[in-house]
C-alpha cells in the first residue's frame, strides 16, 4: 500500500478519531502487524500536539500462551503497577487509540472457564477506575491488516496480496480517499440528521421482524436518544470513537425485551467464531442460546456477569451500506457490525441518554441503563428485515422496510 494512502489514515485517526488536543497523552495499542503505521500514527499525534505518546504492544500467540501457563490465581491478580497504570487514566483522562489486527481464530482451543474467571476477578478491580473516566476521554478503535486474519477473508492468495487486499478493504470502509476529513464531516452530517428525525419520534419500543425467523420487540429509555458518527466527550472534544461507522445507536431500557433474533454474520468472541446462533429474550434477559458452532462460548458470554445477558445497544445499519455492499465477512466486529443492524449484550452507554452529564452513572443505570464488564455487538440485520417504532404517543412508524432506511 501507498505511505501517501496510509499517511491520510493515520491523519484520519489522529485527528477525526480522538482528535488529540495540544498537551494530551495518547495510548495506543497495537499488535505486531503493523509497526511502520503505528509509527505513522505515532507521529501524527505528536504533529497535532500530543504530550506524550505510549504504545502498548500485543501479540496474540503469547496471549494463548499466557493463558495455557499461568495459573488461574496469576490471571485474576493485578499487580501493583497495573493499578497504578488505571489511576494514572484517571488523574490525566489521556486518548485511547485502539489499533486492531489480530486473527478471527486466534485464541482457538485455550480454556474459556479460565479466561472468563480471570476477566471476571479482574474486572471487579478495574471497575472503580473505569467508572471514574467515563465518558471523559477520547478513543477510536481502526484497524490495520494482520497476515492471519487477511488469509481468512482471501485463502486462495499469498500473504502479502492477502494483506494488500485487507488494506484496500479496510481503507475504502473508512472513508479514505482524496479527502478523508471532508468525507467524515459530510458522513457525521448525515447521521445526525438521521438521529434527530428518530430522537423527535418519541419512541416507546421497536419491533423487530424478518423471514428467518427474528420477532422481537424492545424498550427504550424515557429519555434515550440516538447518537451516531461523531460524539462530543465530557471534556468538550469532538472525535470519532470508530473507523468506520454506519451506525445509528441507541441503548434500550434494561428488562424489556420480547422475543426471539437470529445471527445474520458470525461473531468473533475471544478470539474464537461464534456460528448460526439464535438468542431468546424474556423480561429483557436472554433466556436461552443456540448456535451451530461454539454455543457453549456464547452461553459463557451471557453468564459473565448479571448485566451480560441483557441488552446494551440497538444500532440502525442499512443493509444497503458500503460494508455490505462490499461482499466481504471481515469475521471482525468492527467491521461486520456496520454492515447490518445490530444488538449488542451487555454494557450500555451513558451518553445517550438525554442530559446524562448532569447525571450520576448510579442514576444513569437507574433509569434503565444496564451495566456489565461486556460489551459485545452481534448482527441481526438482513434484506427483509423490517423495524417499526411505536411512540408514546401511540403511532407506528416504519423505521425499516426490505433491510434498509423507511425514510
Amino acid at each position: 500500500m501507498k505511505k501517501t494512502v496510509l499517511r491520510q489514515y493515520a491523519k484520519l485517526i489522529a485527528k477525526v478519531g480522538i482528535n488529540v488536543q495540544k498537551g494530551q497523552e495518547v495510548f495506543v495499542a497495537a499488535e505486531l502487524d503493523q509497526p511502520e503505521f503505528v509509527q505513522m500514527v505515532v507521529e501524527e499525534c505528536y504533529r497535532l500536539g500530543a504530550k506524550k505518546v505510549i504504545v502498548d504492544w500485543d501479540y496474540q500467540p503469547l496471549a494463548k500462551v499466557h493463558y495455557r501457563w499461568r495459573s488461574n490465581k496469576t490471571l485474576a491478580t493485578m499487580a501493583n503497577y497495573e493499578e497504578a497504570r488505571w489511576q494514572h487514566y484517571v488523574d490525566t483522562i489521556p486518548c485511547r487509540i485502539y489499533l486492531i489486527s489480530e486473527d478471527p481464530d486466534g485464541l482457538k482451543g485455550i480454556n474459556q472457564l479460565k479466561v472468563a474467571k480471570a476477566q471476571q476477578a479482574r474486572y471487579q478491580i478495574i471497575k472503580p477506575y473505569r467508572d471514574q473516566i467515563e465518558n471523559k476521554y477520547q478513543w477510536c478503535i481502526a484497524a490495520v491488516p494482520g497476515v492471519a486474519w487477511a488469509k481468512k477473508l482471501f485463502p486462495k492468495l499469498s500473504k502479502r496480496q492477502a494483506v494488500e487486499k485487507l488494506w484496500e478493504a479496510i481503507l475504502d470502509a473508512s472513508r479514505v480517499n482524496d479527502d478523508p476529513i471532508a468525507a467524515w464531516n459530510a458522513h457525521n452530517e448525515d447521521l445526525a440528521k438521521r438521529c434527530k428525525y428518530l430522537n423527535a419520534l418519541g419512541i416507546k419500543t421497536l419491533e423487530y421482524r424478518s423471514s428467518n425467523g427474528t420477532n422481537f420487540r424492545v424498550g427504550m429509555m424515557e429519555k434515550g436518544e440516538f447518537k451516531g458518527g461523531g460524539d462530543t466527550s465530557l471534556q468538550g472534544i469532538y472525535f470519532n470513537p470508530n473507523i468506520p461507522t454506519e451506525e445509528v445507536f441507541i441503548s434500550p431500557k434494561k428488562g424489556e425485551a420480547e422475543g426471539i433474533v437470529y445471527s445474520t454474520k458470525p461473531l468473533s468472541y475471544q478470539g474464537q467464531l461464534i456460528e448460526n446462533f439464535s438468542i431468546r429474550f424474556e423480561k429483557g434477559k436472554a433466556v436461552e442460546v443456540h448456535a451451530e458452532k461454539n454455543e457453549a462460548l456464547l452461553q459463557k458470554l451471557i453468564e459473565m456477569d448479571e448485566g451480560a445477558a441483557y441488552l446494551g445497544e440497538c444500532a440502525l445499519v442499512p443493509y444497503n451500506s458500503p460494508i455490505q455492499n462490499s461482499g466481504l465477512l471481515f469475521y471482525n466486529t468492527l467491521f461486520d457490525e456496520n454492515a447490518a443492524c445490530h444488538l449488542a449484550l451487555g454494557k450500555g452507554f451513558a451518553d445517550t441518554i438525554q442530559g446524562f452529564e448532569n447525571l450520576s452513572l448510579e442514576e444513569c443505570r437507574e433509569m434503565g441503563l444496564n451495566d456489565s464488564m461486556v460489551h459485545e455487538d452481534f448482527m441481526i440485520g438482513s434484506e427483509d428485515l423490517e423495524i417499526d417504532a411505536h411512540t408514546r404517543d401511540g403511532k407506528v412508524v416504519p423505521i425499516f422496510r426490505n433491510g434498509n432506511w423507511a425514510f
